[in-house]
This record gives C-alpha cells, sequence and structure tokens, in this order.
C-alpha cells in the first residue's frame, strides 16, 4: 500500500510538471491546457501502444509451446496460482540475462525473456524472475511504467523545443499572456532532469512491490535473490543494450551504488533488494513456525 500511494504521488507529480511547463512557457489558461491536452494524448498513446514498442525496440520473438516447452510450464504454472491468464511469451535473442513484461492490463500481457536468462538461471530462480514479471503484470506497472516514461518524454521534448525557440527566435516580454522567460529557462535546465528522477524513482517503487510479490508467488523469496545476484555480476558485464527509455521494463539494471548512481537508476540497488527479500524470508519461516507451534 506504501509503494503504491508512492508511484500515484509521483506519477501525479511528473504529470504537474508537464502542465506547470505548458503554463510557464506558453501563458496563461491555454498554458494549462495545452498541458492536460499533451498529458492525456501521451497517456492514451501510452496504453495502446507501449507494448509493441517495447518488446520491438528489444527484438523480441514470440515463441510457441512447443518451441519452449518447459518456459511455457513455469509461466502457466504461476498464472494459475496467481489466477491471471496467460501472457503472450517472447524470448529475446541476446546472450545478456534480463527479463521483462509488457501490456496495459493482464489481458493485453506479454512476459519476455532472453536466451542468456534462460542459459544462466536453473528453474527455481527462473522461476522466480517470472514471478516478479508477473507481479508487474498483476499490478499493472507495465502500463505505469509505459506512462511515466511517455510523459517525461513529453516535456524533455518540449523542453527542447523551448531551448531551439530560445536560441532562433526573437523574444518579447510585453505581452502578459506570453511565455514566462523564467519559465523557459526552468524548462530547458531543469524540467527533464526532474522528470527523469521522479519517473526513475517510480520505477523503483514498483521494484520492490514487484520482488514482494513474487516471494509470495513461489514461497521461495531466496530464490529471487540468488537470481538478483547472478543477474548483476552478468549485466555489468552484458548488459542488455536497446534504447535507455525502456531500462525500467527490465528486471535489473547495470548500475548500483551510493545515492547519485541511485538516483538516476531505474532500479533499486541489489543489495536492497536482497536486503528486503530476505527479510520477507524470515517472516514467512516466523509465521510457519508460529503456525507449527499452535497445533
Amino acid at each position: 500500500m506504501r509503494n503504491q500511494f508512492k508511484t500515484a504521488a509521483l506519477l501525479g507529480l511528473l504529470s504537474a510538471i508537464l502542465i506547470a511547463i505548458s503554463y510557464w512557457v506558453i501563458g496563461g489558461t491555454n498554458g494549462v491546457i495545452v498541458g492536460i491536452v499533451i498529458a492525456a494524448v501521451t497517456n492514451l498513446f501510452s496504453w495502446y501502444q507501449s507494448d509493441k514498442i517495447a518488446l520491438a525496440a528489444y527484438r523480441a520473438q514470440p515463441v510457441s509451446p512447443q518451441k519452449a516447452p518447459g518456459l511455457y510450464q513455469i509461466v502457466q504454472r504461476l498464472c494459475d496460482r496467481a489466477n491471471l491468464p496467460m501472457p503472450r511469451i517472447f524470448i529475446v535473442p541476446s546472450p545478456a540475462a534480463n527479463a521483462f513484461a509488457t501490456g496495459r492490463d493482464p489481458e493485453h500481457a506479454a512476459v519476455a525473456v532472453t536466451e542468456g536468462l534462460l542459459n544462466l538461471l536453473p528453474e527455481d530462480e527462473l522461476e522466480s524472475v517470472i514471478a516478479h514479471e508477473l507481479t508487474h503484470v498483476a499490478n499493472r506497472d507495465t502500463l505505469t511504467q509505459a506512462v511515466a516514461a511517455t510523459i517525461a518524454g513529453a516535456i524533455s521534448f518540449l523542453a527542447q523545443i523551448v531551448s531551439y525557440s530560445v536560441w532562433y527566435t526573437p523574444y518579447s516580454r510585453d505581452d502578459r499572456n506570453g511565455p514566462n522567460p523564467l519559465g523557459m529557462l526552468l524548462t530547458i535546465f531543469l524540467a527533464p532532469i526532474s522528470a527523469t528522477v521522479i519517473q526513475l524513482a517510480i520505477s523503483r517503487t514498483r521494484e520492490f512491490s514487484a520482488d514482494a510479490g513474487a516471494a509470495r508467488l513461489t514461497g521461495n523469496p531466496r530464490a529471487l535473490a540468488r537470481a538478483l545476484q547472478r543477474l548483476e555480476a552478468t549485466s555489468r558485464q552484458l548488459p542488455l543494450q536497446a534504447n535507455p527509455a525502456f531500462e525500467p521494463l527490465l528486471i535489473t539494471n547495470a548500475f548500483s551504488g551510493q545515492f547519485l548512481s541511485n538516483l538516476f537508476s531505474s532500479h533499486p540497488s541489489t543489495e536492497a533488494r536482497i536486503e528486503a527479500l530476505l527479510k520477507l524470508e524470515q517472516e514467512q519461516l516466523s509465521r510457519t513456525s508460529e503456525f507449527s507451534f499452535g497445533r
């Protein structure tokens, strides 16, 4: 619940930045209207097209049960357990080890894993990674992240347009309803950075929730902790290459560290995720012990 509230607040802040810079740059009520329209259009575009764009970016290929029977069995078993419809399954032709889920809702979801992931992980760890991605689907994180990325992209695009206008367009501030020079400067320099930081913060909150959901779904938090350790070690040497805008979709990235790197990372540090998973394991063991003692 805490992570969901934080995500909603961050998404609201991201939309507010888009509307605010439209107000500052365009001026007055017209600016607010333009900002709302841009936010609505980008959200609608994300709703219908985010899955196609993400799958194309990673060159993901659909696979049949005949071509990947073991993978299909794991996904089907977890979907039955989580009461989810079976998603489309894709394999990314890359030796890098990673996975992601996409789609606007559980009925239109897709789960993609790389060839490197299938070759790297034993079955229990692969199951935990798939459970993590299915939790994203169940929580509709795939849509949330796509909306956040699209709004952040719209903010950066607007800032780029403003920067061109500053350099190439004569400017006057005689008109009270015209563009605000301070707003233009803030848009150019601060808005893209702020939008990126907020977008990545949204992604980090959803990763913690997906880890916890995977631990509950499999009943084996330590398997995901081991998988994350393996994935971090390999992703540093062989990251999955694509447009950085889609990195929040992945289960892990190649960056981890202190405050500044974490601030601009799409994922929490692996150490923090493992610590949270091991804490969940202890809670599960405590509940099991209490139940056994009560009997």
